[in-house]
C-alpha cells in the first residue's frame, strides 16, 4: 500500500507567546521524526519494484551466462587436463582450480557431472566433505544452543539444519519467556515497598491516560463519521471509507494519523493543536515516541528483506536513492567477469595459450600473497 505524506500539523507560537514550551517543543520534533521515516518508508516501497524489475531483466541473465560460462570452464579445464605438454606443477595447478571451481559451482546447482569432475580432482568426495562440514556445524549450533538437534535432522539439508535450530531457539527462547514471568510473578507475590506502588501507580495512570487520549478523539470522529447516521447513500459511502481509516489507525494507536484526520475533517483546526494543554501533550508526546520507535523498526526490516532478497552485504550502505547506482555497478562488475571468463574459455582452447593462463594465475596469486611490510 502507498504511503500518503504525513500531513505537517507542528506547533506554532501564537501571539500571545514569545516561543514553544518543552512539551510543544517534542511534540514538533517527534513529528519532524515521523514525516522523515513514512517519507523514507515511502521511498523504499517505490524504489524497491523498480529495482527488482531491473534486477530481473537485466542482472539475471547476465548472473546466468555467468554461470554458463563457469560450467563451460570448468568442462575445458577437466579436458585440458590430459593433454600433452604440460609439466608435473602444471596439472597440479589445473587439478586444484578445476576442484574449486567445481566446488563452488556444486553449492549453488547440484550437478552430477562437476560432481565427477570435483571427485576426480580434488582426490576426495564432495557428498561425504559436505556431510561431514554439515556435521561439524551440527556440534557447533549444539554447543552454541545448548540442546541436541537429534539423529534425525537430514545433514545434507541446509535448511534443514537451519529450520530445526530455528525452532530450538525459538523453543529456548520461550521457556527463558515463561522463567521471567514466573520469576516476575513470584517478584510480585511478595511485599511491596511504598516507593514500588507508587511507580506501578504512575505507570498505569499513564497508560490509562494515554489510552484515554487516543479514544477520546477516536469517540468524535466516530461520532461524526458513523456511516449509519447517514441518509444520503454518497455520501455513506464516502463516511464509510473515512471511518475504515479511523479503526485502522485507532487499532493501531495511531494518534498523528487521528490528528490528521481530525483537521482533513476540519473537527479541529491548527489554533487548538497550538492550545493542547500541557499534560495532555505530555501523553500525547509518549505516544509519538512509540510511533517513532516503531517506523524505525518498519524501516530496519524493510531494509533487511531487501538485503537478504538480493543478497547485498551489510557492510554496503543502502538507500532508496542508490538503488540505481549500485545495479549499475552490479551490471558493470558481472559483464566484466563474463569478459573475463570467456578470455579463460579460450585460453584453454590449446596448450600454448593454456600454460601462459597458467602462469598469469600464478603471478597474480604471488602479488596477492607478497608481503607489503616494509617496516624494520
Amino acid at each position: 500500500m502507498h504511503r500518503t505524506r504525513v500531513k505537517a500539523i507542528p506547533i506554532s507560537p501564537g501571539q500571545e507567546h514569545a516561543g514553544l514550551s518543552q512539551g510543544q517543543k517534542t511534540f514538533n520534533k517527534l513529528l519532524k521524526q515521523i514525516e522523515t521515516k513514512r517519507a523514507l518508508l515511502a521511498a523504499w516501497e517505490d524504489a524497491v519494484p523498480v529495482f527488482q524489475n531491473r534486477y530481473s531483466a537485466e542482472l539475471l541473465p547476465l548472473v546466468e551466462a555467468t554461470t554458463a560460462l563457469q560450467v563451460q570452464l570448468v568442462h575445458a579445464l577437466d579436458q585440458a587436463s590430459g593433454w600433452k605438454g604440460l609439466t608435473k606443477t602444471e596439472r597440479r595447478e589445473l587439478a586444484d582450480l578445476t576442484a574449486d571451481l567445481a566446488g563452488d559451482l556444486i553449492s549453488q546447482r547440484d550437478d552430477p557431472d562437476l560432481k565427477a569432475i570435483y571427485n576426480k580432482h580434488s582426490q576426495s568426495d564432495y557428498d561425504l566433505e559436505e556431510a561431514e562440514e554439515m556435521a561439524s556445524m551440527k556440534a557447533i549450533l549444539e554447543e552454541t544452543l545448548g540442546v541436541e538437534l537429534g539423529d534425525d535432522i537430514d545433514l545434507n539439508s541446509p535448511d534443514d539444519v537451519r529450520q530445526r535450530a530455528r525452532e530450538l531457539i525459538q523453543e529456548k527462547a520461550a521457556r527463558e519467556e515463561a522463567e521471567r514471568q514466573a520469576k516476575a510473578e513470584r517478584r510480585a507475590a511478595r511485599k511491596k515497598t511504598p516507593k514500588q506502588l507508587a511507580r506501578e501507580a504512575e505507570q498505569e495512570s499513564q497508560k490509562q491516560q494515554i489510552g484515554l487520549s487516543i479514544r477520546e478523539i477516536y469517540r468524535k470522529l466516530a461520532s461524526a463519521l458513523h456511516p449509519d447516521r447517514e441518509p444520503d447513500p454518497e455520501e455513506r459511502a464516502r463516511k464509510t471509507v473515512l471511518m475504515q481509516r479511523v479503526n485502522q489507525a485507532y487499532e493501531k494507536n495511531n494518534l498523528l494519523q487521528l490528528l490528521e484526520l481530525q483537521l482533513e475533517l476540519e473537527h479541529i483546526d491548527q489554533s487548538a493543536i497550538a492550545n493542547i494543554g500541557e499534560e495532555r501533550l505530555r501523553y500525547y508526546n509518549i505516544i509519538l515516541k512509540e510511533q517513532v520507535a516503531e517506523l524505525e523498526q518498519e524501516l530496519y526490516g524493510v531494509e533487511g528483506r531487501f538485503r537478504d532478497q538480493f543478497g547485498i552485504s551489510p557492510f554496503t550502505s543502502v538507500s532508496p536513492g542508490n538503488l540505481a547506482r549500485l545495479l549499475k555497478a552490479d551490471l558493470a562488475a558481472t559483464r566484466q567477469h563474463i569478459r573475463e571468463l570467456e578470455a579463460d574459455v579460450f585460453a584453454c582452447g590449446e596448450v600454448k595459450t593454456l600454460k601462459s593462463w597458467l602462469r598469469a594465475i600464478r603471478k597474480r596469486a604471488a602479488f596477492d600473497d607478497f608481503d607489503f611490510d616494509f617496516g624494520p
